[in-house]
C-alpha cells in the first residue's frame, strides 16, 4: 500500500475548481516534485494534500485513512507542511520556534518539553546546523537562515512526509542547492519522503524521484524526470521549446524559445487523439504515467 494516496481530488477556492480529478500516490521515502506553469494549480493541490483546503470531492488518504476526516493533530503527527510565505514570530529565538514542532505530541495541558521532545528539538537544530544561531531571535535571521529555521520546525515534528512549498524562493543559488542538498540528505538516510513544489524544472530534475506536471489545474504527466521532461511535454505544459542535456547532475532542461502563438501549446481537449474518458470533466484529459 502508498503512504499517500490522492484519488480523484478537486478543490480550489470559493466554490471555485483550481485542481480537478486528481489521481496520484506516492511511496515511503519517495521524492515527488510538482511543475507546471504559473496558475497550473501547484500550490492548490499541496495545501489540499497538506490538509490546508478541504476538497471539493476526492479523498486523500495517509496510510489508508482520509487525512480530511482525522483530527488536525493526529495528521501534524505524520506529515509537516512548509508554506510558501511563513509569518515571522516576533520574540521567538530559533530554538523556541523549532520547540512549537512538538507541540501535535503533546497534550493540551503539557507545557513543558519532555525529555524527547528535546531529543528531537536539538537533532532538528543539528541536522539544519543551527546550533550557532539557535538563541538568536528569528527576525533577525537572514532569509536562508530563516528557511532552515522553519525547516527544523518541521523536523521537530518528527513526520512521515514532509511538504514544501516553492522552499527555494527568495533564496540565492547557493543557499538552494544547500537547502535541497539538506533535504536530499533527509530523503536518503532519514527515509523522509517529501512532496515540494518548485518553479525551477531543472533543481525538480535533480533532486526529485518522480516528476508530477500539471497543467490548467488537471495532472498531465507523472514520471522519472527523463521520461517526463521531453520536448513534447515541455511545449504542452509550459509552452517552450527545450532540448534535454546530459550533465554531472544528470538530465538538464536548456530552453530555446517560447513558443509562437501559432504553434504554442493545443488546449487541454485537443492534446490527445484518443476520446476523453467518460468519467473525467470535458476539460481534463486523463495524465500519462511515463
Amino acid at each position: 500500500m502508498s503512504l499517500l494516496e490522492i484519488q480523484n481530488v478537486s478543490g480550489g477556492y470559493e466554490g471555485q475548481s483550481i485542481v480537478r480529478d486528481i489521481f496520484l500516490s506516492l511511496q515511503s521515502g519517495e521524492w515527488l516534485s510538482l511543475i507546471g506553469a504559473n496558475g497550473s494549480g501547484k500550490s492548490t493541490l499541496l495545501k489540499l494534500i497538506s490538509r490546508a483546503l478541504a476538497p471539493y470531492h476526492g479523498v486523500v488518504l495517509l496510510d489508508g485513512k482520509a487525512i480530511h476526516t482525522q483530527p488536525a493533530q493526529a495528521i501534524a503527527q505524520q506529515l509537516a507542511f512548509l508554506p510558501q510565505q511563513q509569518t515571522i514570530p516576533t520574540g521567538l529565538t530559533v530554538q523556541q520556534l523549532v520547540s512549537l514542532g512538538r507541540a501535535p505530541h503533546q497534550p493540551w495541558w503539557q507545557w513543558d518539553l519532555s525529555a524527547r521532545d528535546r531529543v528531537l528539538v536539538n537533532h532538528a537544530i543539528a541536522q539544519t546546523q543551527l546550533q550557532p544561531l539557535q538563541d538568536r531571535p528569528v527576525e533577525q535571521l537572514s532569509g536562508g537562515e530563516r528557511q532552515r529555521a522553519f525547516l527544523a520546525l518541521a523536523l521537530a515534528q518528527d513526520p512521515k512526509i514532509l511538504l514544501l512549498d516553492e522552499p527555494t524562493t527568495y533564496l540565492d543559488l547557493r543557499h538552494q542547492l544547500e537547502l535541497l542538498d539538506q533535504l536530499s540528505y533527509l530523503n536518503r538516510d532519514n527515509h523522509l519522503t517529501i512532496i515540494t513544489v518548485l518553479h525551477d524544472i531543472n533543481l525538480a530534475a535533480r533532486y526529485s524521484d518522480r516528476l508530477a506536471m500539471l497543467r490548467e489545474g488537471c495532472l498531465w504527466a507523472v514520471g522519472e524526470p527523463e521520461n517526463v521532461l521531453t520536448p513534447e511535454t515541455l511545449l504542452n505544459v509550459f509552452g517552450i521549446r527545450a532540448v534535454a542535456l546530459d550533465t554531472p547532475v544528470g538530465l538538464q532542461i536548456c530552453p530555446i524559445s517560447a513558443a509562437s502563438t501559432e504553434s504554442s501549446a493545443p488546449s487541454l481537449s485537443e492534446s490527445f487523439s484518443e476520446p476523453i474518458s467518460e468519467s473525467m470533466p470535458s476539460s481534463c484529459s486523463p495524465h500519462r504515467d511515463l
